[in-house]
């Protein structure tokens, strides 16, 4: 239920100044303790290594040395190299699917936080595909969809998944589901096959400036955004009627962003720990980012690679500010409704951000806030990512789309 205005107040003012004290000059981590901290989130299931095999874990990190980032990519390559050796010796579909899902998790942690670096690079590309073979021995398929996309200098194109349900019989709704800094559309592609069993589909896209996203953070990003809807609406196996979006982290600012100007085409928004306005300042840009241990590591260098005509932490304190919804001037326009998940011990996203989100624009709004939760809601043990997914996102989600059949 969400907290009644003052006591939303309340809690944003006490995340924000729990955020200050925490978080004024805390060194980036060092390699040991990167090490030691990957391996205890490994143990338990945590992002970002769920999913993760916590042996593989512990083979890959006694192999990195130093905090140099092609070292930290070879470390993990050499243990995807032994997946993909067996996936390509299987003596069946599905131990080559198996372990080929295992190398894609590999390399794509080889890459992460984003890949900038030669070796972060190849780390990504083998990712890419070790997924490419995995998700051809998926039933129902995935479709790789290429959309034709002009960046203003020049044509590119976004590259997305799109999968529907099995047998489907008519157009069927579907999610648009937006990456993060940091997770790929790889990642919730693999989040969302869940939704197919229920007669939903999916479009898994990278956000800008991530994966293979044909163009980096700027107020005007976005288009890519419009481009895909126009694209679903021209499919036949999609009911245009009925899409909705769901975005995590930085995703969360562009399904909150789209759930506003493309709020005709939306019936609903999820956004998860979506920067609005406070996240943007420089003052949260220079103490949010540098240093933040909620982070595994380097979430500042990560904001630097994503964000267009940025090479510094000044540069990005500088551009960061034009993207605040409250300088765009769409917070109080009309909008689709939305479902916001955070949570309060966040330091990634600032609660309030969240809190007004919650109180702006004319369409219902439901919040699920975690009083223990950090980013995305998330705690260590308990509300994980998976849980949070489908325990709190999945049956709004479906309870949306099911309302907006009744209006048909």
């Amino acid at each position: 239920m969400p907290l009644p205005f003052t006591g939303r107040a309340l809690v944003a003012l006490a995340a924000a100044l729990l955020f200050s004290a925490a978080h004024a000059q805390v060194p980036e981590r060092t390699i040991d303790e990167i090490k030691v901290e990957a391996q205890a989130r490994a143990e338990r299931g945590a992002y970002p290594l769920g999913g993760l095999d916590p042996a593989d874990v512990r083979d890959a990190l006694a192999r990195i040395r130093t905090r140099e980032r092609d070292d930290w990519a070879a470390g993990f390559g050499a243990v995807a190299a032994k997946y993909m050796a067996q996936a390509q010796a299987a003596s069946g579909p599905a131990q080559a699917a198996a372990n080929y899902k295992r190398a894609w998790r590999l390399y794509y942690f080889g890459q992460w936080p984003v890949p900038a670096s030669p070796g972060k690079q190849q780390s990504y590309a083998n990712a890419l595909d070790a997924y490419a073979k995995y998700a051809r021995t998926l039933d129902p398929p995935m479709q790789v969809v290429r959309i034709p996309f002009d960046t203003g200098r020049g044509m590119s194109e976004i590259v997305g998944y799109l999968r529907l349900p099995k047998n489907a019989t008519g157009p069927v709704p579907l999610v648009l589901a937006i990456s993060g800094l940091d997770s790929r559309k790889e990642t919730v592609a693999e989040t969302y096959d869940a939704v197919l069993k229920h007669g939903v589909g999916f479009f898994a896209v990278d956000s800008p400036g991530t994966g293979q996203a044909p163009v980096k953070v700027s107020a005007n990003a976005d288009r890519m955004f419009s481009a895909i809807l126009d694209y679903l609406g021209k499919r036949p196996e999609v009911d245009a009627k009925r899409i909705l979006t769901h975005g995590v982290s930085f995703g969360g600012y562009w399904a909150t962003k789209i759930a506003i100007t493309e709020e005709k085409r939306l019936i609903g928004a999820v956004a998860q720990s979506p920067p609005v306005d406070i996240f943007f300042s420089e003052k949260f840009t220079r103490e949010g980012t540098l240093g933040n241990r909620e982070y595994l590591f380097d979430l500042a260098p990560a904001f630097i690679a994503v964000v267009e005509n940025t090479k510094t932490i000044d540069d990005l304190a500088r551009n960061l500010p034009d993207m605040s919804l409250v300088k765009l001037g769409l917070l109080g326009r009309p909008m689709a409704p939305m479902l916001l998940v955070g949570g309060v011990k966040d330091t990634q996203v600032p609660v309030a951000d969240l809190e007004l989100l919650m109180r702006s624009g004319t369409a219902p709004k439901e919040e699920w806030l975690n009083p223990v939760g950090g980013h995305l809601g998330r705690e260590a043990k308990g509300w994980t990512d998976p849980v949070i997914y489908s325990k709190v996102i999945l049956p709004w989600e479906l309870r949306i789309i099911a309302q907006s059949r009744e209006a048909k």
